[in-house]
């Protein structure tokens, strides 16, 4: 009878021996082809851009160009027939400061993501941003010039961090998360006032003075706190003889330090001498993008 029992006993050891070790493989290969699902959802440049250019309805419509813009003028490795051409182009323009170099085949990753949306939302009004620093468990692995980025969008609740304080910058972003952080951006841009222009900047000044008998030189010029701030044209509409300067100003590194020294901020761009130069609207402040 002892003998009887002891072969179902086995039996049953054997079978939940072999039962651990079929779920411990299962969960391994579940584990590996999430990492491998991860990878194929992440993001190129290409795709990245798309979605944040489109996702914020981006464009170039009100800007008037003497020469028509192609990727080249921006990017070496842009096509200027590629699909995706005419979205670096809006991008560029609106903000995002990608770089010059930028391919758009590389994997996009969370902290360039984020620079670039928020770059993006910058370009779409001026926002006030409460003074607080959220402690960021990996922020030693954040580019330099990308944290206040990061920094602006966890403010907004934008993106967020994980239980142990982690924003992962280095992770290849992927489709969902980038849909999410624009779908929030969104509601973040309709659900905030956007400021006026900072009052500590004095007024914009144009001139126009000749440069050649049919180019004429156009300059704006305003003093602002110290010289970590700029002044840039965004674009030049032309209409029944009228040159419309449009502008803005472009906010100091929050990284580095400025003596508070009242400077002279001058920009410059060129129009044909048959025209007459006015200044147009200020346009949303650009935050530096390093």
């Amino acid at each position: 009878m002892r003998n009887v029992m002891i072969k179902p006993l086995m039996l049953l050891m054997l079978i939940a021996i072999f039962s651990m070790g079929i779920s411990g493989s299962a969960f391994a290969h579940k584990g590996n082809n999430e990492s491998k699902q991860d990878r194929k959802d992440s993001l190129n440049a290409a795709t990245a851009v798309t979605m944040i250019v489109k996702g914020l309805d981006l464009n170039i419509d009100n800007i008037k160009f003497i020469k028509q813009p192609e990727a080249s003028d921006y990017f070496t490795k842009v096509k200027n027939d590629s699909s995706y051409a005419e979205y670096f182009i809006i991008a560029q323009i609106n903000g995002l400061a990608i770089p010059k170099d930028i391919n758009p085949s590389a994997k996009v990753t969370r902290e360039q993501f984020a620079k670039w949306l928020f770059g993006a939302l910058s370009h779409k009004g001026d926002y006030a941003w409460i003074e607080i620093f959220q402690s960021v468990s990996d922020a030693d692995q954040v580019t330099n010039g990308y944290m206040d980025s990061i920094q602006k969008l966890l403010i907004a609740k934008i993106v967020s961090l994980d239980s142990k304080q982690r924003f992962y910058p280095k992770s290849y972003i992927t489709r969902a998360e980038a849909a999410d952080m624009i779908s929030k951006t969104l509601k973040f841009i309709q659900n905030t006032k956007s400021e006026t222009p900072d009052p500590s900047f004095g007024q914009v000044k144009i001139t126009s003075d000749k440069e050649t008998d049919s180019v004429t030189r156009v300059t704006l010029s305003t003093l602002a706190p110290h010289s970590g701030y700029g002044l840039e044209i965004t674009g030049i509409q032309f209409s029944k003889g009228i040159a419309t300067i449009q502008y803005r100003i472009v906010q100091p590194d929050p990284d580095k330090m400025y003596t508070q020294v009242i400077t002279e901020l001058k920009a410059v761009t060129y129009i044909p001498s048959d025209l007459k130069a006015v200044l147009g609207a200020v346009q949303p402040t650009l935050t530096f993008q390093g």
